[in-house]
């Protein structure tokens, strides 16, 4: 059976990344980020639910991440899920966790963002995407999204 493993995310960071070196020296970053969802009750009531994801970044792209990133920043993050197991040191219960391997990355809503290094977003634009291009997306909405039949004697 063919398996596929594809995570689409955008969001803002709820702390600063964590950047760090393994004894390789390849860097790792650590950052977490919140994915707000708005709906509407069943009593009418706009709601909203927020879900926090860790996201784990290597190499280029985690130093590219530290250096333009800080808490509030949007980014849109392409990724795998992976699941992390393991023994609780307290109570010795198997514990596990979901969490995202970043694979590709696009800064959004630069207004928050701003460089550690430099004085800010403006001053030093990074590059757009980190991973592959894709190929671009048709020009008419899937069958399911597209607007109902209207006649087409409509003046305008």
């Amino acid at each position: 059976m063919a398996s596929y493993n594809k995570v689409i995310l955008a969001g803002n960071l709820t702390r600063d990344p964590e950047l760090r070196s393994l004894p390789s020296g390849n860097a790792v970053l650590r950052m977490s980020i919140a994915v707000n969802r708005r709906y509407t009750g069943k009593d009418g009531e706009t709601k909203e639910e927020v879900t926090y994801v860790d996201i784990d970044a290597f190499g280029k792209q985690a130093e590219t991440i530290a250096k333009y990133c800080t808490k509030g920043s949007g980014i849109l993050v392409e990724g795998r899920l992976r699941l992390d197991q393991w023994d609780d040191r307290t109570t010795g219960e198997k514990r596990s966790k979901l969490g995202v391997v970043l694979e590709g990355f696009t800064f959004i809503g630069g207004g928050a963002s701003r460089s550690r290094d430099e004085g800010s977003y403006e001053d030093s634009v990074p590059p757009r995407r980190t991973s592959a291009p894709r190929a671009s997306a048709p020009s008419t909405p899937p069958p399911s999204m597209s607007a109902p039949d209207i006649e087409e004697d409509i003046p305008f």
